[in-house]
């Protein structure tokens, strides 16, 4: 049980970073990248598939780590912070309110240090600690 607890957690710890360097080169490539107004106006709909996809595997990651964590705190923080993240990527992709990109960085890192936590908290010695 302890393999299955490290790698869901470890995916999600794996995820969420990327998730944050990902948000963080955005900017970075579009402006040293040289083209005309029109297509800088957006990201290209490859790249905002990242986001998305960063968004699913940190759903099933979440998920298999709340179903072995004995915290309730846990629980309730990654699914909270991964609801977060999931309303502000959507809001980012619709732009429907005026949200700094910081909400966005500060949650994916608040997200990969749960999953961190979640690792070192359930550190189990035999089979049965770790389950509910």
């Amino acid at each position: 049980m302890k393999l299955a607890i490290n790698n869901s957690d470890s995916i999600g710890a794996l995820a969420s970073t990327l998730c944050l360097i990902h948000c963080l080169a955005t900017p970075f490539i579009f402006v040293v990248q040289s083209c005309a107004a029109s297509c800088c106006a957006s990201a290209p709909a490859w790249w905002v598939f990242f986001d998305y996809l960063f968004l699913t595997i940190s759903f099933f990651a979440i998920l298999k780590s709340t179903k072995t964590t004995q915290s309730n705190f846990i629980k309730y923080a990654l699914w909270s912070f991964w609801l977060l993240l999931l309303c502000l990527i959507v809001n980012e992709s619709i732009g429907v309110l005026l949200i700094s990109k910081n909400a966005l960085y500060l949650d994916a890192v608040l997200l990969s240090s749960l999953h961190i936590y979640n690792l070192k908290y359930c550190q189990c010695n035999d089979n049965k600690c770790c389950t509910n």
